[in-house]
């Protein structure tokens, strides 16, 4: 074998010193499942899944915190790592409130087991994460079956009372991935894993509060992070599964930063937003304007026609008529008392072009440097 390098399902991969098996598979197109694991974040190693065996280990090992080491031999999907696998599936499915069973071997059994979930959701609706759940995708990778009996009564009533974001601790698994997006990646410090004293969900502020009494800031970053269906949002809770949604790329309009969106689209409308993984400059990230504030588009207060305001009234204009008479009344002040009777104030939500060409348009063409940009609202 060749220095810096391990064998990964007998094939050679070179790495770099201090990354992880994980690593190394995820550069080489090797999927290594895991629930825990988020890209920039230092992996804790709680969920177990991503387990692989070593030649010469007793023990498998965690891909997403061993570091390779030359002359590994690693088997990423030996019968011993899928019995492994499949047997922390059932325990984390066992744990809660996770109605995704498999009914392809469960025959008349699926319907029930079923019927038992819809009662206890008060719902005839699935998961909201059916269908885009990562706990359910290995569930049926693995055809893990569980029983539903020993799933434990629930102690913490949804959290409903947040604005945008609704908790389901039934269906926390506890990974650990949006403590590690809140206080790592968005830096917000609004949760964090519970200790042996604490009550063993997710704790918000200091004292065991909801989101809307704590430090959170609403950004959403922990929904894109769950895996699972602990954290949905508000808005499109129950409204869309994955295939009746059109994924559509945008910039967000909020301000000019530039950060990259996914518009989840269902028969024209928008329903929910999500930051683009490997988008720059926000490679996923969002703030609570740019992942929430969609739905006033669809306000019936929202102008859509230009109004001109005649004898204390307004009435509707077209765009060409609208635009004549501010242009007009634009080249009237300028000339009765000169170019510094005007200023310009450009519109945060504005992207930077649009703003350079309105700083240009008063200090070019009106010859006034009466020119500023408004705060964020």
């Amino acid at each position: 074998m060749k220095d810096a390098s391990i064998l990964l399902n007998n094939r050679e991969y070179l790495f770099q010193n201090g990354q992880t098996i994980l690593d190394v598979a995820k550069r080489n197109g090797i999927v290594i499942p895991t629930l825990c694991h988020l890209d920039t974040v230092i992996s804790k190693g709680s969920c177990n899944i991503c387990v692989v065996e070593i030649k010469g280990e007793d023990d498998l090992v965690q891909a997403c915190t061993t570091k390779a080491q030359t002359g590994m031999q690693i088997r990423t999907e030996s019968p011993r790592v899928v019995t492994a696998r499949k047997k922390r599936l059932q325990i984390l499915l066992e744990s809660g409130n996770h109605n995704c069973s498999i009914g392809a071997s469960q025959g008349s059994l699926w319907t029930q087991f079923q019927m038992e979930a819809a009662q206890m959701e008060a719902t005839q609706a699935l998961c909201p994460r059916w269908g885009d759940c990562e706990l359910q995708s290995l569930a049926y990778q693995y055809q893990v079956q569980w029983d539903r009996s020993r799933v434990p009564d629930y102690k913490f009533p949804k959290e409903t009372v947040n604005p945008l974001i609704v908790r389901d601790f039934s269906r926390c698994i506890l990974c650990g991935r949006c403590v590690a997006a809140c206080n790592q990646i968005q830096v917000n410090q609004a949760i964090r894993m519970p200790e042996e004293a604490d009550n063993q969900r997710v704790i918000a502020g200091l004292s065991d509060v909801t989101l809307k009494d704590s430090n959170c800031v609403f950004c959403g970053e922990c929904i894109q992070a769950c895996p699972v269906g602990a954290l949905m949002e508000k808005k499109s809770e129950y409204k869309c599964r994955p295939w009746e949604i059109e994924k559509i790329r945008t910039t967000c309009p909020y301000c000019g930063v530039g950060c990259q969106l996914w518009l989840h689209v269902k028969e024209g409308k928008i329903l929910k937003v999500t930051g683009v993984e490997n988008g720059a400059p926000n490679h996923g990230r969002l703030c609570v304007k740019g992942r929430f504030g969609f739905d006033f588009i669809y306000s019936k207060e929202r102008l859509t026609t230009p109004l001109i305001k005649e004898n204390g009234n307004f009435r509707e204009a077209s765009w060409d008529e609208a635009l004549d008479l501010v242009a007009t009344k634009f080249k009237t002040i300028i000339k009765e008392s000169g170019p510094d009777a005007l200023a310009g104030v450009s519109c945060a939500r504005s992207i930077n072009e649009d703003s350079y060409q309105m700083q240009k348009l008063f200090r070019a063409v009106f010859k006034t440097n009466n020119i500023d940009h408004c705060a964020r609202t």
